[in-house]
């Protein structure tokens, strides 16, 4: 294979809702550039994208696949990702290593939730955005209702290069405004008969010609002077316009394609070659530290590992880019995150299963190389006198959460070995073993999302799980003071035990004025601070304790068990076995023993005295509330609200964003354990939320009663 230099390379993301056609297009692509030499159909599981086993299984795609096309001197790298939200975390990925993003969009539905949410990842990212209208040849297209939705959504910026003459399933003919030329093709497709625009068309074809030299003119001012002049660029000066537009993001050209009958696909890749930016004529990327890295072949060598996938009969492949300098096979580079040596003794460019070896790879190239000894995902590896590390892809907060075990206990140790192992494959998916619920976590995007991870776990690894639902980490508190003491004695011949603790319990705020004295029945009593210590505690929220034992009641040597003896109620609270938090304990008296007394004594006298106290001082459970964006279109708004708020959620505010609603809630996470699924059901797929964490609030009485009677009937099975 040719060796190709940053001047000649070209990264490309293409992205899509489920069903727009992705893994159809890159096999067009791929066709049209002699990679292969027959396009594989997904009903027959033989494409390049799409080949793991679990893709072929439930018929959508769950990983990103890396292939290359060779155009007329030019490489373009291109990643397909998968269109459903829940594997977001390989589309988001693909944004971040590439430079440009085609946004395929399905000619019956238009522009979908998945459209949205990836458009608003290219605009965090500043990435270039090409529209790519495809299923010209479904019986319900309508073209110009598409491209009036793309232009009402994201504006005039989205200027038509093409369009067809008549969608549906005659389909077979476009108007190309930039070669002002009407392209025909025959019943399989392939390359074109060119000839000229109808009479009928010629009106229309100028208007958007016309459109679209002053969009790529209003890029460059000597174009600018030009258009203004003449009225008119060569094709040449439209496409050094237009490419400047995109990398600006000031112009998003729509393109159309019927990928399934090879229609458009050599005119797209055209495009592709000559006009998308390449790579070097993308902003610079910056490290760890905040470095500029440039990407030149003549700066040390530095590679990123952008993805692990997982391969039968091979093991871990690791795919990476070229941030700066060449890479040769055989180099050895430093792993930057890890402090290992590793060599490359071989580096292949790839297109999905297929590996082509190769001698050397330059900057802004990508790449991938197999048994490695000890690279991870988001590693970086360099070449001597560089030390760059890049930590520049951002995830998601999970919405999907169960807990997991290995149905034969036996099997749990290796389960986790391969849950680690695919967080490698998708970060997105998150393994977490929780002291607190005593439960092993996996967070992921959605209940598909985690179907395929159970399903990998089971048919590839062999090993039977069993996902339940996950306990939620509930808070104790309390609403007023109150005060217990507690003697522990014991005596069994010998040494016996003996320790006696008074204290007072109360809600703790930030910033509350220490205390001096409490009234409890007419009885008061007076504060003297020997000693006050903040505890910040690891489930969050705060312990103050507080020494106020005069007369030397109590040694202070003791109060460091008493302490310890809180700290063990504290985290598993009186009520339901939670966590407590925000209690300030003053110890104000006690009693000791000169020859019983012990640590242990007073570490039990401790936790008893508080146990009581606590359940004296109005204790209150807390459950976790989050803040929850749904992105929804408008008709099916009213059935989504109503599910909300039958979630117990508190819808606060609502607008309208590039062509969907948009409602902000706040939802318990108790009641948010299946709300992925309910609403792809409401919505029909077309809506999408994120939520993150907001706060703690009290549990209504009814739940609270609830939750206490379930603890205790577990405490007494």
């Amino acid at each position: 294979m040719q060796i190709y230099s940053s001047k000649e390379i070209k990264n490309i993301a293409l992205l899509g809702n489920d069903g727009s056609g992705k893994t159809t297009l890159t096999e067009a692509l791929l066709f049209e550039s002699g990679q292969i030499k027959r396009r594989g159909r997904i009903t027959q599981q033989n494409t390049v994208s799409d080949y793991f086993p679990v893709e072929q299984e439930y018929g959508y795609s769950v990983f990103s696949t890396v292939f290359h096309v060779e155009w007329k001197g030019k490489k373009l790298n291109i990643i397909d990702c998968p269109g459903s939200d829940d594997f977001v975390g390989a589309a988001l990925t693909a944004m971040n290593v590439t430079d440009t993003v085609v946004m395929l969009i399905n000619g019956r539905f238009g522009a979908e939730v998945g459209t949205q949410n990836h458009f608003r990842y290219t605009e965090k990212l500043s990435k270039p955005a090409i529209f790519l209208i495809n299923q010209l040849d479904d019986e319900k297209c309508d073209y110009d209702a598409i491209l009036e939705e793309l232009q009402t959504i994201y504006g005039t910026k989205c200027v038509p290069v093409q369009y067809p003459i008549k969608t549906g399933p005659d389909f077979n003919s476009l108007i190309d405004v930039i070669l002002m030329k009407k392209l025909t093709w025959g019943p399989d497709g392939g390359s074109p008969t060119i000839e000229d625009i109808p009479a009928e068309e010629q009106e229309k074809a100028q208007m958007m010609h016309k459109t679209l030299v002053e969009a790529a003119a209003e890029n460059d001012e000597g174009l600018m002077e030009k258009f203004f002049e003449t009225e008119q660029l060569t094709e040449d000066e439209m496409r050094e316009g237009i490419r400047k537009g995109m990398v600006t993001r000031s112009i998003f050209p729509v393109f159309c394609v019927c990928a399934g009958k090879n229609m458009g696909v050599g005119r797209l890749m055209e495009f592709l070659g000559n006009v998308v930016p390449h790579v070097d004529e993308m902003p610079t990327v910056h490290n760890t530290r905040g470095v500029e890295v440039p990407l030149t072949d003549d700066a040390p060598t530095s590679i990123y590992f952008f993805k692990t996938g997982i391969e039968p009969h091979i093991g871990e492949v690791q795919y990476f880019k070229v941030m700066s300098g060449v890479l040769k096979e055989g180099m050895d580079l430093t792993n930057a995150d890890r402090g290992s040596k590793e060599r490359l003794a071989q580096i292949f460019v790839c297109s999905g299963a297929n590996r082509e070896k190769v001698t050397e790879l330059h900057a802004g190239d990508i790449g991938c190389c197999v048994k490695l000894k000890d690279v991870r995902t988001g590693n970086t590896l360099n070449d001597k006198d560089c030390d760059n590390r890049f930590n520049f892809i951002k995830y998601p907060n999970p919405k999907y959460t169960r807990a997991i075990k290995a149905t034969n206990e036996g099997d749990t140790e290796k389960m986790m070995a391969a849950l680690i192992r695919m967080q490698q494959e998708d970060p997105t998916w998150m393994v977490e073993q929780s002291k607190e619920l005593r439960q092993t976590l996996v967070h992921g995007q959605g209940e598909f999302h985690l179907r395929t991870l159970k399903w990998r776990i089971e048919n590839i690894d062999k090993i039977p799980v069993t996902f339940y639902q996950q306990r939620i980490p509930y808070r104790e508190t309390i609403t007023k003071a109150a005060r217990a003491d507690y003697r522990h004695k014991k005596q069994s011949g010998g040494a016996g035990q003996f320790g006696e603790v008074h204290l007072i319990v109360e809600p703790y705020s930030e910033g509350m004025p220490d205390p001096v004295s409490y009234n409890f029945n007419g009885q008061e009593i007076r504060v003297t601070m020997k000693g006050k210590e903040e505890v910040t505690l690891d489930w969050g929220g705060k312990l103050v304790f507080i020494n106020s034992v005069v007369g030397g009641a109590i040694d202070t040597r003791f109060m460091p068990a008493i302490m310890k003896g809180i700290m063990s109620r504290l985290e598993q609270g009186p009520l339901t076995g939670s966590a407590a938090c925000n209690v300030r304990v003053v110890v104000y008296d006690g009693k000791m023993h000169p020859v019983d007394s012990n640590e242990l004594s007073f570490m039990l006298a401790a936790r008893q005295a508080f146990s009581e106290a606590f359940k004296n001082a109005g204790p209150k459970i807390l459950e976790p509330i989050y803040d929850v964006e749904v992105f929804v279109p408008s008709d099916k708004m009213g059935d989504v609200m109503s599910d909300l708020q039958g979630r117990r959620g508190m819808i606060i505010g609502m607008s309208s964003e590039n062509g969907y609603e948009k409602i902000q809630a706040k939802v318990p996470l108790n009641e948010m354990s299946t709300y992925s699924t309910s609403l792809s059901s409401l919505s029909g797929g077309r809506a999408s939320f994120i939520m993150k964490f907001a706060s703690y609030e009290l549990v209504p009485n009814d739940i609270q009663q609830q939750l206490i009677a379930e603890h205790a009937k577990e405490e007494e099975e």
